[in-house]
């Protein structure tokens, strides 16, 4: 008898855990139901022919600010969303931050979820937030369903009373016995305030203001003292640590010896660090500007050598984005941060696995099965697998285009790729085995994304 399933997607390319073959996929209520060759299915089966295709499981994005509530204008889920399934991501983790109020405590969680429901088009997590005075509200954000906290070790900016601010070492130091004991993951921005504030005051009462000047302030050093700050703390208390938008090989070979000492630490670096430059910054201009700042190519050389080793854990976008006309201007007084969540996948198969060989499982890892492992939302998510999502990237890696500014499904149509040359692009996002994106039609109007838990931690299950 014919097996039933409500989709086959046929002979593609697909990438497993540990290895790359020829297989179908049938898909059954959401989940991956059947690997395998030639899979025999009912003649009123819909089949998908991804005969010239790659297929990845769809990319776990651990770092978005989609900036509600109040801040939606800037990027909201709707927009970010669809952005994320054209670029093959199919779950998210968005920031506390840039949100009015920030994701601080249970109230301001409660008006994020209002805003998320039925506006976004693919899967999304959420991250809570430790700041100055909240440690006693981590519980019950922890028990609501956030997968981890996100603190800053430098200023993120902003203006007003309800805003995100970084931590002083004793809230650093506390925060980490509650989240430990708490037994979830702090993420941390690590970049030492007393170093930048004040590398950043004297640039700017001399007059240096251009963009090798704001690099100059965000030394690799900074990056390095808090790195090493955070991990004896996490030794002392027990924490387990995320690293963000590590930019040096350096902090990454600091986190690695921790990693041997045996604490429980991870590290992703993003794909602006890994393709672009100093020098990119300068003939690019703000709309290139974050933080930590983009290095020389020496140094971008020395980070792809760790990710080639196989020392960097994740792979994530940090899309920060913003009105377009807060990217002008003053190198010090623009936003800092990188539009770039459509363009992660097909950056990194672009620059990994076209330019530098490197194998598609390894790539896959970072982008999602690592992720979703270090944040509970394995095995539901991250890997294709009988069993799991049927969340799938479906890539032509033979399909080159140029990224244009009407490609972008962003709310504000900047991105320091925009003019970028590509040698691959996807073809289409299923989530759940719902197709939700495909090249030429777009995304779907229906929004089917849902908010998912982890399954780690109070003994509770991934949501739906």
């Amino acid at each position: 008898m014919d097996k039933q399933f409500d989709l086959i997607i046929r002979k593609g390319t697909v990438v497993l855990i540990d290895q790359v073959c020829r297989l179908d996929i049938g898909i059954q209520g959401g989940k991956i139901a059947a690997l395998g060759e030639n899979l025999v299915c009912s003649e009123h089966t819909p089949v998908y022919d991804a005969e010239h295709l790659h297929i990845l499981p769809g990319m776990v994005d651990a770092h978005v600010h989609f900036n509600e509530p109040a801040l939606g204008h800037w990027e909201g889920f709707t927009t970010g969303s669809s952005a994320l399934a054209a670029g093959g991501c199919t779950t998210y983790i968005d920031m506390p931050l840039n949100g009015i109020p920030p994701t601080v405590r249970l109230s301001a969680l409660e008006r994020k979820l209002e805003a998320a429901e039925g506006h976004s088009l693919v899967d999304y997590a959420l991250w809570g937030g430790l700041v100055p005075g909240n440690i006693g509200n981590l519980q019950e954000l922890a028990e609501a369903g956030v997968i981890g906290f996100k603190a800053f070790m430098s200023c993120p900016g902003g203006e007003g009373e309800d805003i995100f601010t970084e931590v002083d070492d004793l809230t650093l130091y506390e925060g980490m016995k509650e989240i430990a004991r708490l037994g979830l993951v702090l993420a941390l921005h690590a970049e030492s305030e007393e170093i930048v504030s004040k590398l950043a005051a004297k640039a700017q009462e001399e007059g240096r203001r251009g963009a090798l000047d704001f690099v100059a302030t965000r030394p690799i050093a900074a990056e390095l003292e808090a790195v090493n700050r955070a991990l004896f703390y996490a030794e002392q208390t027990g924490c387990k640590l995320h690293f963000v938008h590590i930019s040096s090989a350096e902090a990454v070979q600091a986190i690695t010896v921790a990693k041997g000492k045996g604490l429980n630490v991870t590290v992703e670096t993003c794909p602006h660090y890994l393709v672009l430059t100093s020098a990119d910054l300068e003939r690019l201009g703000p709309v290139a500007k974050c933080a930590p700042p983009l290095r020389t190519s020496e140094d971008q050389a020395r980070l792809w050598a760790e990710v080639a080793d196989g020392r960097l854990d994740i792979l994530a976008s940090d899309h920060s984005p913003c009105p377009t006309h807060m990217k002008r201007g003053d190198f010090f007084e623009a936003w800092g941060g990188i539009s770039g969540a459509q363009s992660s996948l097909e950056l990194m198969l672009d620059e990994g696995f076209l330019r530098r060989d490197m194998p598609l499982p390894k790539l896959s890892r970072m982008l999602s099965l690592e992720p979703a492992k270090r944040f509970g939302l394995y095995p539901r998510k991250g890997a294709i697998a009988i069993g799991a999502d049927a969340d799938l990237a479906l890539v032509d890696m033979k399909l080159s285009y140029s990224l244009q500014e009407s490609d972008l499904l962003y709310r504000h149509k900047h991105s320091p790729y925009v003019g970028k040359s590509f040698g691959c692009r996807v073809k289409a996002t299923f989530l759940r085995g719902i197709k939700v994106y495909e090249l030429g039609e777009g995304v779907m109007e229906k929004a089917e994304g849902a908010w998912v838990r982890p399954t780690e931690v109070f003994g509770g299950e991934s949501g739906g």
